[in-house]
Parts: structure tokens; C-alpha cells; sequence
């Protein structure tokens, strides 16, 4: 699957998308997230439950979504030129986004235990760093001179990804609806709290990664944020490397708030330079800090919901972060951001996330009742004024006293 995502950026990359403007791309771009929205807001909610009690449910998902990017890819290579390119992009990457919340739920299944999972985890997104990597390398000068030819081959690699996902078992994700105690532990205040903390990590990637895009391209080029992408991979993939060492001696709570710090202090450090460099080195540490962070999250799910099913829980906390990612990026799409301003942006968003965790889990080790979050504050203070005028409007028919 990595490969197939390399070969529609290598295709497009050089020859047709990045030739546009960025005022061109941008109501495109925007066309995208928010169809990519749908699949999570809408499908996930009412058909995930019911793919997740079907034998081979969630493999055959993943079949279906490597055959239908093999077709997009294919129509793609007849309208390289054509206003239909635009939908059959749009298309492949909520299937890509379909395949992340399947694979999220067929993980735990294909291990032995707990333990196993986040090696696992670890390993999957290291092996699909690098494979992207030189597989774009490789498609990117083919897609160059001819991106249609890049696109057939592609269609090509997503067909042997539907043989290879023939390969995996038939395994029921979840027989059963979830019971009163897998509830319960999925709404621990360490779960949620780490919940909470993982979302706003992966909105910051998401807003930083369209800031970047239209701010470099539109100040230095398209080639610097090539370099800042290549820095994206690169942060990831060590953080993979990186997260089991770490949990091995530090708790999973302290690599959450240390995750979230590096973001906070890589922002207003970026924020302060506004430069260059300074914006390729947030990208590499942001995405280091989401590989850690997420390492950090799922041993927190296996450790305090012990009796959840892992495969619902983790596809159910992959849509709330890829629609995190999503509604983040639509800010830096609708309009650019001088760098510096959107730089303070993903430090404050680290240093309140940070701030917010540290509390929380403080107070939870404790024993004290977690503080309020501001949304829940907000909700609270929407709720009792929706409650005061109530109480404050008279039945339909009645009139109030004069004087009242």
C-alpha cells in the first residue's frame, strides 16, 4: 500500500498537480479534505461495527480498497490532463484513509499479544517509510517523463497488495457489541486522557503539513518542500525506531507529555526564527513526536482497557484521529499564514496539549478528579444559558404578569 500511495505522488508530482498555483490548488485541495471527511463522520460510525462481525470483514475492506485504487489508477492515466483527474485523486485518498482504519483494526488479530503489538505497529510504519521513500524516488522520475505510465504501475503494485491481503486470516474483528466493561475502560480518564492528547498531535501534523506546502511553495519553492517532506519520512521513521527503546524505560505518560514538549518548544523556536531550516527541523521533530506519541497511546489503550477488544478500539481511535488531521488542515488550505504566525500556531497547540496532559494525569495518578477540558467547559456553559432561557420563557399561551 505504501508503495501505490508513492507511485500517485511520484506520477503527479513533477508533471501534473504541483504545475498548477497554488491559488489554483487550493479550492482543490479543500475539495479534498472535506470529501475525505465523509468516510469518517458519516460510513464509519454506521458501517464499522458491522465489517468489524463479518468473518474476513475488514480484509475484505482492505481487498476492496486496493482494487478500487488499482481502477481510480488506471481511469487516472487516461485523464492526466483532464478536469476528471481532480475526483479520481479525491477518490483514491479516502480509500487510502479506509485502508488506515482497516489495518488499525487487523493488526491486533495477526499478533500473539499485547506486547507483540507495538513492535508490531512500530515495524509496519517503519517498513512503509522506507518503501515510500524509494518507491517515489524511483516513480517520481518515471511520472516525469510519462505519468501515466507511473499510474499503470501503480495499478499494478495495488494488485499485488489485493493478492498479498488475500493472506491474511478471516478472523471476526469483534463478534459482539461492546460489553458495559470494555465502555468503561475505553472511557477511563487515562484512556481519555491520552485520547485527547494523541488527537491534537495529529491535528498539528495535519495543519502543519498544508502550511508548509502552500507557505514554502509560495516563498522558496516546490523543491524545499519536497526537502521538508523527505524530513516528514525521515522524523517518522526514527521515531519508530526510537518509541520501543524509550518505552523501556520511561512510563508511557511521561513520552506523551515528552511528545507533546518537542512540539511545543519546536514551534515557538520555529516561530522565533521564522526560516528555512527552521521549518524543515519542526517538520522532521512534529512527526518524530507523533511516531513516539502514538507508541506511547496504544501501550496506554493495552495496559488500562486490558478487556477491550483491541481491534474496535484502535480502528475507533483511527478515525477520530484522521478526521483530527483533516478538520486541522482546512485552516492552512482556506488561507496562508505567514510562516511565523502558523509556526506559533503548532507551539501553542503543543504547550496547552502538553500543559492539559501534565494535569490531567497528574490528578489521575492522585486519585483526584481529572480537570475539565475547555470544551467541556464550553458545553457546560452553553448547556445551563440553553437551561436559564428556558426557565426564563413562558409556555406558549401564557403571558407573563406586567409586572414581571
Amino acid at each position: 500500500m505504501a508503495m501505490g500511495d508513492a507511485a500517485m505522488f511520484g506520477a503527479l508530482a513533477g508533471s501534473v498537480l504541483f504545475n498548477l498555483s497554488p491559488d489554483a490548488q487550493r479550492p482543490k485541495v479543500l475539495l479534498y479534505l472535506l470529501v475525505s471527511v465523509a468516510p469518517f463522520a458519516v460510513v464509519a460510525p454506521a458501517i464499522g461495527p458491522t465489517v468489524d462481525r463479518i468473518p474476513g470483514g475488514r480484509r475484505m475492506v482492505m481487498q476492496i480498497t486496493s482494487v478500487s485504487r488499482a481502477l481510480l489508477y488506471l481511469l487516472m492515466a487516461f485523464h492526466t490532463d483532464g478536469l476528471l483527474l481532480y475526483p479520481l485523486v479525491f477518490g483514491a485518498m479516502v480509500m487510502q484513509k479506509t485502508y488506515a482504519v482497516s489495518k488499525s483494526a487487523l493488526v491486533p488479530t495477526v499478533v500473539r499479544n499485547d506486547t507483540e503489538l507495538v513492535e508490531a505497529n512500530s515495524k509496519l510504519s517503519l517498513i512503509s517509510g522506507v518503501f515510500g521513500a524509494i518507491s517515489f524516488s524511483v516513480l517520481a522520475g518515471i511520472g516525469k517523463l510519462n505519468a501515466s505510465l507511473a499510474l499503470v504501475v501503480g495499478a499494478g503494485i495495488f494488485m499485488f497488495a489485493t493478492a498479498a491481503a488475500r493472506r491474511l486470516p478471516r478472523d471476526v474483528v469483534a463478534s459482539a457489541p461492546a460489553a458495559k466493561k470494555e465502555k468503561a475502560e475505553l472511557r477511563s480518564a487515562g484512556v481519555v486522557l491520552a485520547t485527547a492528547a494523541m488527537v491534537l498531535i495529529r491535528a498539528t501534523a495535519g495543519f502543519l503539513t498544508f502550511h508548509l506546502f502552500f507557505w514554502l511553495r509560495g516563498e522558496f519553492g516546490l523543491v524545499w518542500f519536497g526537502t521538508a517532506a523527505l524530513a516528514t519520512t525521515l522524523g517518522s521513521m526514527l521515531g519508530n525506531l526510537v518509541a520501543p527503546v524509550l518505552r523501556r524505560s520511561l512510563r508511557e505518560e511521561v513520552m506523551l507529555t515528552g511528545a507533546l514538549s518537542v512540539i511545543a518548544v519546536a514551534g515557538l523556536g520555529a516561530a522565533a526564527t521564522a526560516g528555512l531550516v527552521a521549518a524543515i527541523l519542526l517538520a522532521f521533530m512534529v512527526n518524530f513526536s507523533t511516531a513516539t506519541g502514538r507508541q506511547a497511546f496504544d501501550s496506554i489503550v493495552q495496559r488500562d482497557a486490558p478487556d477491550a477488544n483491541q481491534g474496535r478500539a484502535f480502528a475507533r481511535f483511527e478515525t477520530r484521529f484522521q478526521l483530527a488531521w483533516v478538520l486541522a488542515a482546512l485552516g492552512p488550505v482556506a488561507f496562508t499564514l505567514p510562516g511565523w504566525l502558523g509556526f506559533l500556531v503548532v507551539g501553542l497547540f503543543g504547550a496547552s496539549a502538553a500543559a492539559s496532559y501534565l494535569i490531567g494525569s497528574r490528578a489521575v495518578r492522585a486519585g483526584r478528579p481529572v480537570p475539565p477540558t475547555l470544551t467541556a467547559r464550553a458545553r457546560r456553559g452553553i448547556a445551563n444559558n440553553v437551561a436559564k432561557r428556558r426557565a426564563n420563557t413562558p409556555p406558549k399561551g401564557e403571558r407573563r404578569p406586567a409586572s414581571e
